[in-house]
């Protein structure tokens, strides 16, 4: 037993079979279970195995330790900065993944007991059940950094109600686990003291049947009652701000209505703003909004197409200066560059929004026969030179 224990302890994810139950345990704990390449190839290994496999019917995902997922390993990126296309292997890898995580043909049911970021929500937000307790803490921060709403954000944004979506991915704003019901980003809301319990009962429920499973975690979830303070309470202002046709037009309205009785909370909502990279927010803004009229096909490869662009400084390196300030100097002064909205240039957005040549398009398969294919073994990057 003590040998096994060990040989989980270092496998960044776990996977177990029980019966007709796989459980995917994100197994990184100390790196609040941050996606790196070794936990995209071994997590895309597992669903695809158990897809096909006709005697698993029942998927749960959750997280060792205090997090469910922070996100991409902003490390790696960051390591990766002097090395053309060091990270393209991964991004390519889990983009390819959140769609077949979106379009799984089991039913998954996600346990989120504490962080859930960026990246690490596409492992929440389109699954069959995703259950969120008073620890779940939600949020889409990239822009702070220097980076963009991805990994199927800028379509599952793009579709709350209202302009939300252009608040979260503009803000970074949290929600807590009753407003991530509340928004539609899960299913369900249980109190963290009976996770446990509840995954024993899915598992020995022993079954895929959805309205089984719906009614196992109906019995231990709690009714959801919003706080009179929530920002879900606050969807009429944000509107009115968020729905202005610019990022410097939406700070504008901002701050003519922070000016209003009750308003101070936007405030703070402004000064994050001020914070965060210009071309980042201006990034986020457009592709939220073109995420609205697309599918998530066409929202998951544009994405990639932003990412790519990004991490290889097209037109900007501050996603790297981001990371450095967060997360490797901590000293939180970014040198953005350009350092004002008004002196990012359109023709340059347009450049890093331009698909590139077919080939090297994300790959995703149309039809359920070939829904595997597409990997990055088979593209055309891994036929390319180093």
């Amino acid at each position: 037993m003590a040998s096994n224990s060990a040989v989980a302890d270092e496998q960044v994810v776990v996977g177990e079979e029980i019966e007709h139950v796989r459980v995917i345990t994100l197994n990184r704990p100390r790196q609040l279970n941050a996606i790196s390449p070794e936990l995209v190839s071994l997590l895309a290994t597992y669903l695809e195995k158990w897809e096909k496999d006709e005697n698993a019917e029942l998927v749960i995902i959750k997280g060792a330790g205090r997090a469910f997922c922070a996100g991409g390993d902003l490390r790696v990126f960051y390591d990766g900065r002097k090395t053309k296309d060091a990270c393209l292997e991964v991004v390519y890898r889990f983009y390819w993944l959140c769609y077949h995580i979106s379009t799984y043909k089991k039913t998954q049911v996600a346990l989120v007991h504490g962080i859930s970021m960026g990246g690490g929500a596409a492992l929440m937000v389109p699954l069959t059940f995703s259950v969120v307790t008073e620890k779940t803490v939600f949020a889409t921060p990239e822009a702070s950094f220097g980076f963009h709403t991805d990994c199927g954000f800028s379509y599952y944004h793009s579709r709350l109600p209202g302009h939300l979506g252009e608040y979260f991915a503009l803000t970074g704003g949290r929600l807590s686990g009753k407003e991530i019901v509340a928004a539609g980003l899960a299913t369900h809301f249980v109190p963290s003291e009976k996770i446990v319990e509840l995954e024993k009962r899915l598992i020995s429920l022993n079954s895929g049947d959805e309205n089984a499973i719906r009614s196992v975690i109906e019995e231990f979830s709690s009714e959801v009652n919003l706080d009179e303070e929530s920002i879900l309470n606050k969807q009429s202002t944000i509107n009115e701000c968020f729905s202005k046709d610019s990022v410097e037009e939406i700070i504008k309205s901002l701050e003519v209505e922070a000016n209003k009785e009750g308003n101070g909370w936007m405030g703070a909502v402004v000064k994050g703003m001020k914070r965060s990279s210009p071309t980042a927010l201006r990034i986020a803004l457009r592709s939220v909004r073109e995420g609205r009229n697309q599918t998530l096909v066409e929202c998951l490869k544009r994405e990639f197409r932003l990412t790519i662009n990004i991490l290889r400084t097209t037109i900007s390196e501050d996603m790297y200066e981001g990371i450095r300030a967060l997360t490797i100097d901590k000293d939180n002064s970014p040198k953005w560059e350009p350092s004002s909205l008004d002196k990012v240039e359109d023709a340059k957005l347009d450049l890093i929004f331009q698909p590139f040549e077919k080939n090297l398009e994300l790959h995703i398969p149309e039809s359920d026969e070939s829904r595997w294919d597409g990997k990055y073994e088979n593209s055309a990057y891994a036929l390319l030179p180093n």
